[in-house]
């Protein structure tokens, strides 16, 4: 009798390790010291976790504590999730009983959600003339407006006068340029054309001016930029390719295909970076050469990534190329593999599993993870049966790593004939398993047995 029971309790003790663990977690956010809260903020983070969110929120409205309302909004903020929009503008609106550190954090939060509503309380914010506040007010006023049109209109012209009119100071300058380029606005193009086109003005706004013209994409600073992408300073010439990006015709071609014959490194990855955005597929070549020759290991990633973006069937080819040289430096392999998974997944899956194998027997640490990490966010679109095998392989080892991408890899290809393994996974000793599993089965529509 002893036998069954103490059988019994090892088969459950896994979920209610996994229940009473969460039920500690939701107590460790109603009782608990500010670092007990900021090292539960960070264990989410670091699983990307949102299963306490609604918990978090509650919380964040009534605790008065700075760190712990801190640690809130950028766990919020670094995942763009809203919720916390309200507490963010009343912690402005309410600032002489805050600390400069939480106004700081609720700033950025608002602007990495984007809240429209905030747009005004951000203004007043600036308009106290606190220096203290205006980089960070700034950055997130840009980000907020560039949803709307009208907004975006209002928020170039209030930050152009705040530019001309007013005593940003040196150091804001350059982040209000880049704030008109994130509104998107027209209305700031006159402006960032002048100063990218002064010979005389300070190299970090010129370049700013660059960058943020290629934001707004105005057909208005085109011959600006192309002048400048012959300037003197390599800095200048850099900025002014990557603009080109959204721009097309036989002269912004002619620019960027010059640019990869440039010795400023800069240069060559701004080169790869527009063929990349315009989709240019008479760049694949140059892309090709740069990435097998080039001496720079992030001109090699950059004209990777742009033969990701284009993907036509020469891009493709020279993916695989690059994937499959196992002379090739693990860095270009696992890149040109991401990239192969982004856009040829059916066709080169085996190929990804081959060489996963063939790290692991070969015990190259680096290569493995990197491409395990690209397996587990991997999606099929036809036959499913070599993930199928893949998957089930992960789900029945005892790596917790890829166990953890097994589950993923589930998820994301609807793998619900793996239903048995899932259920096992669901009642594992190891907690992070426990919720991953439970996750998957919850999108898959695997009911799993109440316990």
């Amino acid at each position: 009798m002893k036998v069954k029971i103490f059988f019994l309790f090892f088969l459950i003790s896994p979920l209610l390790f996994s229940q009473g663990n969460e039920a500690s977690q939701r107590a460790t956010i109603q009782y608990g010291t500010e670092t007990e809260i900021a090292a539960l903020v960070q264990t989410l983070r670091n699983e990307n976790s949102d299963h306490l969110d609604d918990e978090l929120i509650a919380l964040s409205e009534t605790t008065g504590n700075t760190r712990i309302l801190n640690g809130i909004f950028a766990f919020f903020g670094e995942r763009e999730k809203s919720g916390l929009e309200q507490r963010a503008i009343r912690v402005i609106n309410d600032r002489y009983d805050e600390t400069n550190e939480t106004i700081l954090s609720a700033v950025n939060y608002l602007g990495m959600v984007k809240c429209e509503d905030a747009a005004s309380v951000i203004m007043e914010l600036i308009n106290t003339n606190e220096r203290r506040f205006y980089s960070a007010s700034i950055r997130a006023l840009g980000k907020i407006s560039s949803k709307d049109s009208d907004l975006s209109n209002e928020t170039a012209e209030f930050l152009i006068d705040f530019y001309e009119n007013r005593d940003p100071g040196d150091d804001n300058r350059s982040v209000i340029i880049s704030a008109v380029g994130e509104t998107g606005s027209s209305a700031g193009v006159p402006m960032l054309i002048e100063i990218a086109s002064n010979t005389t003005e300070r190299l970090p706004l010129r370049t700013a001016a660059l960058e943020a013209l290629a934001k707004i994409g105005d057909i208005d600073a085109l011959h600006t930029i192309l002048e400048c992408a012959n300037a003197s300073d390599p800095n200048v010439r850099s900025s002014a390719i990557a603009a080109l990006g959204p721009y097309s015709g036989e002269e912004v071609d002619k620019a960027i295909l010059d640019a990869f014959r440039d010795s400023y490194y800069r240069t060559r990855i701004a080169a790869a970076q527009a063929s990349g955005q315009r989709r240019f597929e008479e760049a694949v070549p140059y892309l090709q050469y740069r990435a097998e020759r080039d001496d720079t290991p992030n001109v090699k990633d950059e004209a990777i990534k742009a033969l990701g973006a284009i993907a036509n069937d020469e891009a493709v080819e020279v993916l695989e190329n690059l994937f499959s040289e196992r002379k090739n430096s693990d860095r270009v392999r696992i890149l040109s593999c991401e990239m192969l998974m982004k856009n040829a997944p059916d066709r080169n899956l085996g190929k990804l599993i081959v060489e996963l194998d063939d790290a692991k027997t070969k015990n190259q640490t680096a290569l493995y993870n990197g491409l395990l990490k690209i397996i587990g966010e991997t999606t099929v679109t036809g036959d499913t049966a070599l993930m199928q095998d893949i998957t089930g392989r992960f789900l029945r080892g005892s790596g917790v790593v890829e166990v953890l991408y097994g589950l993923d890899m589930a998820a994301n290809n609807n793998l619900t004939m793996l239903e048995e393994e899932i259920k096992t996974l669901a009642k594992h000793r190891n907690e992070s398993i426990v919720r991953r599993a439970q996750r998957t089965a919850e999108r898959l529509g695997i009911e799993l047995p109440d316990e």
